[in-house]
């Protein structure tokens, strides 16, 4: 780290958006000044360079970009730059580390949340409960039959997990509590332990999506993995599997997606993340073989609150010379 260390009486953080009021009470609490955007919407991009200029250190939500423009109209003073989410798509780690900024995030703490949140994906999307809710909601006349929206059950199908990381592994484990198999697609083998504990194969991504019944997406956006699944990829799937994505929406081609299924290439989708979030390709919206969620798989009263206090006990640690909890290490430029 380069550069004097920042008084804590003295430093200024900026905060991009709305976070649980314990987050900004640990700030204040250390004697910092701290500017929140309290808006519901995101914070217009001129008015966050503006509000920056001078800050020690930004909390940020994924809505912020942190790049080049914004490290320069923040000044040589800022020293954090702490994201409250586990994915950093949003942030330029490269860009923060040339100019000695620590870049920081919030794994581990919605592990569980977001796991709970993709398997009542994999429910709804086999089970049709989505589609079944808006039946009874839309009023129209309805009777119970042997064949009534008939949807597939989970026990002995296979669960295909593309990134076994702390989520995709938690929901793994949910999914062998319902009878489910697993096999996952990763750069790198699990921990025999946990792959024994699940049973878990370790497959190319090729076959993982030929063999599964359910695809759960749990990578991290990178331009590696922009697009990872698209036409060919949803062209090998099974005609009976669902695609299931927790992670960031650019790892699905959305047109892609809307072409396999109104060609019958898999079964459906469930998606809480979009391409072009908050926009929602169209095609997708009218479709009753997808649920569509707006981004909530952290969204747990218990989770946001240790998010948001992660974020700030790193900023903290950083303005008061110590490591940060979690930092991101660094990447390659992008571009």
């Amino acid at each position: 780290m380069t550069g004097a260390v920042v008084p804590a009486v003295t430093a200024r953080v900026v905060v991009t958006g709305r976070i649980p009021q314990a987050g900004v009470d640990l700030l204040v609490g250390a004697g910092h000044h701290v500017d929140v955007w309290t808006d519901d919407t995101p914070i217009p991009r001129d008015e966050l360079l503006r509000r920056v200029a001078g800050a020690h250190a930004v909390v940020s939500l994924l809505t912020a970009r942190i790049d080049d423009e914004l490290l320069d109209a923040a000044g040589p003073q800022l020293r954090a730059v702490a994201n409250v989410a586990v994915g950093y798509d949003n942030i330029d780690v490269a860009a923060c580390h040339r100019r000695g900024v620590v870049a920081t995030n919030t794994p581990g703490v919605l592990t569980d949340a977001t796991a709970d949140l993709a398997m009542a994906l994999v429910l709804m999307t086999t089970r049709r409960l989505a589609e079944g809710e808006r039946l009874i909601r839309s009023g129209e006349p309805w009777r119970w039959g042997m064949f009534m929206m008939l949807g597939t059950g989970l026990q002995g199908a296979r669960l295909g997990v593309v990134g076994m990381g702390q989520i995709g592994t938690a929901l793994a484990r949910r999914a062998r509590a319902f009878g489910m198999t697993v096999a996952y697609a990763n750069r790198r083998p699990v921990d025999p332990a946990v792959a024994s504990e699940l049973g878990a194969v370790r497959l190319p991504l090729d076959e993982l999506l030929a063999t599964s019944d359910v695809v759960s997406l749990h990578c991290p956006a990178t331009p590696e993995t922009h697009h990872l699944i698209g036409a060919a990829q949803l062209a090998s799937m099974r005609p009976t599997a669902f695609l299931v994505n927790t992670a960031r929406g650019t790892v699905v081609d959305e047109a892609a997606l809307v072409d396999a299924l109104e060609r019958g290439e898999i079964a459906g989708a469930g998606l809480d993340v979009f391409e072009h979030e908050p926009a929602v390709h169209p095609g997708l919206l009218g479709r009753d073989d997808v649920v569509l969620l707006p981004h909530l798989g952290s969204a747990t009263v218990e989770t946001r609150t240790a998010m948001a206090t992660l974020a700030a006990r790193n900023a903290l640690a950083v303005l008061a010379g110590a490591d940060p909890l979690t930092p991101i290490g660094v990447v390659r430029p992008t571009g």
